[in-house]
């Protein structure tokens, strides 16, 4: 069985997995990812869960390898000793 798409193209039922510390409360905001049919790859963010992001399963793996290399640190550095960018 296939995820039946709704009017958007979006599975109606796709998992929904939240990327937050397992000691974090409350709503977020935190990023969800979810894999559906056709190696696409489904983002949202909780506090915005009707503006879904898609993208291929290739493209997220090489995204998150990317991370796990650090190319994406610079995004992380504070600006002018004032916290981290936004």
């Amino acid at each position: 069985m296939t995820d039946a798409p709704d009017a958007s193209g979006i599975p109606t039922d796709l998992t929904w997995v939240r990327a937050a510390p397992e000691d974090a409360e409350g709503p977020g905001p935190w990023i969800e990812i979810a894999f559906g049919p056709d190696e696409l790859v489904y983002l949202r963010e909780t506090g915005d869960p009707i503006n879904i992001v898609t993208t291929t399963r290739t493209k997220w793996e090489a995204f998150t390898k990317g991370v796990v290399a650090g190319e994406f640190d610079h995004f992380a550095e504070p600006l002018d000793g004032e916290g981290a960018r936004s």
